[in-house]
């Protein structure tokens, strides 16, 4: 996907960028391609499947759910900005928090930050464990976002804590979404959540299939949850 099929396959959409937009994916793209060379960001480098298999992919959720109101988000595990970077473009007025486990990834989202010159971002080094006790993002978030980050039922347990009440959960997955769901429904009514809805659909060029999961923050999680490092991923709730 070139540039121009990007911002046409957007439009298509309602998603119409202007020209710094635009400028800012550029620019997004040159700072991954190079900061990538020090730093293990993404195994795809090159244009095209940057912009659609990064780019054009973390914009989907934006299909599917209202990104036009104000929202305060948090990006559970995002690595280089995905998905809240480029909805953060295309949505300028969206509040967005980052966390991420490793420090080198904080420190090329601050860069990045600087050189698009966002505001209302703030990046926190952290594991969501941890972070999801922390009184300053438990239940802080209109809409909590991750990507590919773990299977379901681990995912539930890093992400859900962080949603406030009648917030939701927006889990973006690949072609096992269905089966994933099926196992983490234990995991994601016990920390309060509801599925609302699954909407599958396959990239412009055929580039396998994806799926928006949302799950409606019904009820607080328990105090116990998350459970401490590593626990969600090696005794997952099932």
């Amino acid at each position: 996907m070139k540039p121009e099929q990007f911002v046409k396959a957007l439009a298509d959409k309602g998603i119409i960028l202007n020209e710094s937009q635009q400028k800012a994916f550029d620019i997004y793209f040159k700072e991954l391609v190079e900061w990538n060379e020090k730093i293990n960001l993404t195994a795809i480098t090159d244009e095209e499947g940057v912009y659609e298999k990064h780019f054009y992919d973390c914009i989907t959720a934006a299909f599917y759910v209202d990104m036009t109101q104000e929202l305060s988000i948090c990006d559970i595990g995002a690595g280089a900005g995905f998905p809240s970077i480029p909805l953060k473009i295309c949505f300028p007025h969206l509040k967005v928090t980052i966390i991420d486990s490793l420090k080198k990834r904080i420190t090329f989202l601050n860069h990045l930050a600087n050189k698009l010159e966002l505001t209302d971002v703030a990046f926190y080094h952290d594991r969501a464990e941890n972070a999801g006790k922390n009184e300053a993002f438990r239940e802080q978030y209109d809409l909590v976002t991750a990507r590919a980050v773990a299977r379901m039922s681990v995912l539930s347990e890093l992400c859900l804590p962080f949603v406030k009440k009648d917030g939701y959960f927006v889990a973006m997955k690949g072609s096992q979404a269905k089966e994933e769901l099926e196992a983490g429904k234990a995991a994601i009514e016990l920390l309060g959540g509801e599925v609302e809805s699954i909407d599958t659909f396959t990239l412009p060029r055929d580039e396998g299939e994806r799926s928006i999961i949302q799950i409606a923050k019904k009820r607080k999680t328990p105090k116990k949850y998350p459970r401490k490092a590593g626990l969600p991923n090696k005794e997952p709730i099932e």
